[in-house]
């Protein structure tokens, strides 16, 4: 069975003496709370002690200035206290440094860590399967000691005896916590950022949680003003295509067009014989790292952490030879293409043109968008043991809140392997014979773009 969150949402508590997961994700909202308590406090205490201003002071005749700057820095590095928590610029940003490549303990970090502990706890409530299966037990129990290379280790294991596809599946539900937990006890001080952001319920801007490399680097790698040019359909691809007006038949048109950046337009009349588009958007293709199309891994990076990308500025600039200003659209998109559909929501300048009525993501990232309408309502389709989803740090089971412009349908099938979990045609079958019910509310939703198609575009997406 599905289940729907419609932001805001309660957890319920499991019977049998399981722990409470509502009370477990409580905890981890007040932990990640203090934690960015105290690290405000650090880095006000690193300005203060690590600045110029008060050790200055201090060389001078004033013992309380000397006293002061003892204090500070035995608070600074005090296990006692705030324990290596130097933060911020200059001598404190190297301080930092020096406590991470050191693997000294900060007490900010250590609340995160715990508090990432009792996410993690609570999914593996609700997906029993985590401690059912030795080797991800192993994983769990190596978080919960913090023994981070042992974590390291049992998930190679797992790839090289299960196959990165199961090892994927099976932790999906956890990744992103474990990913986050990793990135704050590892020694490499780059992927800290990321790490924060998904302890602290943050959409990821700052960098990826593996090795660190920053969105920027990201943004410059994938460049390009994006260009679009019309493609004759082939008849015999036209009779392919779906024009039911139902989500079952957008992913399949998704599965038809393929993933080497073709975008489908369809133009319906609705049953108010109103004129509206239908714009499905497809993911990531998965022969290269970065191709002429901007539907390459190069993209899907960098569309996670940045509102405008080649795919996005590219399907714009499809829409605007053919759609009128002003018309409303709904954007219906797989995996990168969802994501793409979220920041072509979240463009004011894009949401001038057009009334973005709906977006419809399936097993996408898009958590930490925001529209730019309030009007425009967005639906989210995960199964849980798909990995995408849960790459921009929330996770299906995330104690997080979507906003109320979110409905969220999440549910499990018996394909715990990745990426076939993730496939379009996967997603088709779960919403036609796992998820009935998550299907029908789409295509309730989208009942004004149910009509006549009138009319069929496909154009080729490139980054130049």
């Amino acid at each position: 069975m599905p289940e729907a969150v419609t932001a805001p949402s309660t957890a319920s508590a499991p019977a049998g003496g399981e722990p409470d997961v509502a009370g477990l994700h409580q905890l981890c909202r007040d932990l990640a709370e203090a934690a960015d308590a105290v690290r405000e406090a650090s880095r006000h205490a690193s300005e203060l002690a690590l600045g110029t201003r008060l050790p200055l002071a201090a060389l001078g005749a004033s013992g309380r200035a000397r006293t002061a700057l003892r204090t500070l820095l035995r608070t600074l590095r005090d296990p006692k206290g705030l324990g290596w928590a130097a933060d911020g610029r200059g001598v404190a940003r190297a301080g930092r440094l020096a406590g991470v490549l050191t693997s000294r303990e900060s007490l900010a970090v250590s609340l995160a860590v715990t508090g990432l502990k009792a996410r993690i706890r609570a999914a593996a409530v609700a997906h029993p399967e985590l401690l059912s299966d030795p080797d991800t037990a192993h994983v769990l129990r190596a978080v919960e000691q913090d023994r981070q290379r042992e974590a390291v280790r049992t998930f190679k294991r797992i790839i090289g005896s299960q196959g990165a596809e199961r090892a994927f599946a099976l932790l999906a539900p956890s990744f992103a916590d474990i990913l986050a937990w990793n990135a704050l006890t590892d020694e490499n001080p780059f992927n800290d950022e990321a790490g924060w952001e998904i302890a602290t319920g943050r959409t990821l801007t700052a960098a990826e949680p593996v090795m660190g490399v920053s969105s920027r680097i990201w943004a410059l790698l994938d460049r390009g003003p994006g260009r679009a040019e019309p493609k004759p359909p082939e008849p015999a691809l036209l009779e392919r295509l779906d024009t039911s007006g139902t989500i079952g038949g957008y992913l399949r048109n998704i599965g038809t067009v393929g993933t080497g950046g073709t975008l489908l337009v369809q133009r319906v009349s609705g049953p108010d014989q109103v004129t509206r588009y239908v714009v499905q958007l497809a993911g990531m293709a998965a022969d290269g790292v970065r191709n002429e199309s901007p539907q390459d891994l190069l993209g899907a990076i960098h569309a996670v952490a940045r509102p405008s990308t080649p795919y996005s500025r590219a399907t714009a600039r499809a829409l605007r030879m053919v759609v009128p200003t002003g018309t409303e659209i709904a954007l219906i998109g797989h995996s990168l293409g969802g994501i793409t559909a979220m920041n072509l929501a979240g463009d004011r300048e894009f949401c001038a043109l057009y009334r973005v009525t709906h977006v419809v993501a399936i097993g996408s990232p898009i958590d930490g968008k925001r529209p730019a309408d309030p009007a425009t309502r967005v639906c989210s389709l995960i199964n849980e043991h798909d990995v995408v989803p849960s790459l921009e740090g929330r996770s299906s089971v995330s104690p997080y809140a979507l906003p109320a412009q979110f409905t969220e349908f999440t549910w499990t099938d018996d394909t715990h392997a990745f990426p076939l979990c993730h496939a379009a045609e996967r997603y088709e079958h779960n919403l036609r014979f796992d998820v009935p019910e998550a299907s029908a509310h789409v295509d309730a939703e989208l009942t004004r773009f149910r009509g006549r198609v009138t009319d069929t575009r496909l154009f080729q997406l490139y980054d130049r």
